[in-house]
């Protein structure tokens, strides 16, 4: 990381030079567009999904479909990107959905990075990592930061671990009341004839905010870009508020209860997500739940750092681990999609 960073040795942690600065805002750049091109693109945008494979006859064999998938993919995104260039009211759509995402993932980054630095732990700025449209559903895998110096206390560990997750879900509490407020319910025909559905499992803080504002949710709603950016920014919230490895859960719960406990909280969390994960398969035809399993495999293979100083935490941070649970509580939901 010598390469990209330079130490400041007056505040004892690196500062990120031009070069970073420049690596990292093209990464923003490319997210910002692939989040706008998946934002036009079903389920979260009015754009069909892969329209060119309507074409093919029901008894089209697999190596058929496989065959097709590349230009009816690359006729997607064409068509994505010239109706967000000629139809300005896409165009609309698309950026308030992108935006809002991205000051959502963009707040829960900086709370990480702020709390680094005012620990002078060094880290790298947020990597935002871009994906094409349905490989990453929103056109992102997210973002994060890399922390590369050793943590100095379990209040380190503490602060740095869910000043994250505490920032994103302040950034994504106006788009959600935005997104409950131009909620509008759909007749039941809205989904086009044969065509599959995805239903969107609301997190208890959209059912708070929709009761609040005497909107049903168990009826079809249009496409609304504030409450897609606002989902998955409760689903990103979620997913790393589990207690395991070094997720921000993961280090909140070793900050609190020691390696132990996380070590259990870990294999725990990964039972439970994979029991959801086949419930959801086999109830709702969902994989969603398996992405779940898939991360939580792997952070319980990730060894989670020790910090130097290993005093406990005093009782204003263990109220603030209450508040983050509730904030966990607000945002999960156990089968994120289903489908019919």
């Amino acid at each position: 990381m010598a390469d990209f960073f330079t130490v400041n040795s007056r505040r004892g942690s690196m500062r990120p030079t031009a070069r970073t600065w420049i690596k990292h805002a093209i990464l923003l750049i490319l997210t910002f567009i692939t989040c706008t091109i998946a934002g036009s693109i079903n389920p979260f945008g009015q754009l069909p999904i892969l329209r060119k494979l309507d074409s093919l006859t029901n008894d089209a064999g697999f190596f058929e479909v496989i065959s097709a998938l590349p230009g009816a993919y690359a006729d997607m995104i064409q068509t994505a990107v010239w109706t967000l260039y000629s139809e300005p009211e896409f165009l609309a759509y698309s950026l308030k959905f992108s935006l809002s995402l991205l000051f959502i993932l963009t707040a829960h980054e900086a709370g990480h990075y702020i709390a680094c630095r005012i620990y002078k732990v060094d880290a790298t700025l947020p990597y935002f990592l871009p994906t094409p449209p349905l490989i990453g559903p929103a056109g992102t895998f997210g973002a994060f930061i890399k922390i590369i110096s050793p943590m100095p206390s379990r209040k380190a560990v503490f602060d740095i671990g869910v000043a994250g997750p505490i920032a994103g879900f302040i950034a994504l509490l106006p788009i959600a009341i935005l997104a409950v407020a131009t909620l509008e319910n759909a007749p039941p025909q809205i989904a086009a004839p044969g065509e599959f559905q995805i239903t969107f499992s609301d997190p208890l803080l959209i059912k708070i905010f929709a009761f609040i504002g005497g909107i049903d949710l168990s009826l079809p709603i249009y496409p609304n870009p504030f409450y897609y950016a606002a989902w998955i920014g409760l689903l990103v919230t979620a997913l790393n508020l589990i207690p395991s490895g070094q997720l921000d859960g993961g280090h909140a719960i070793y900050a609190v209860f020691g390696k132990r406990v996380h070590y259990w909280t870990g294999r725990i969390a990964f039972i439970v997500m994979t029991l959801f994960s086949v419930l959801g398969m086999y109830f709702f035809e969902s994989p969603s739940g398996f992405l779940f399993a898939v991360i939580l495999a792997i952070m319980m293979k990730i060894r989670h750092p020790e910090p130097l100083d290993d005093a406990p935490l005093d009782n204003m941070r263990l109220a603030i681990a209450f508040f983050t649970f509730a904030i966990f509580v607000l945002c999960f939901v156990p089968i994120p999609i289903k489908l019919s």
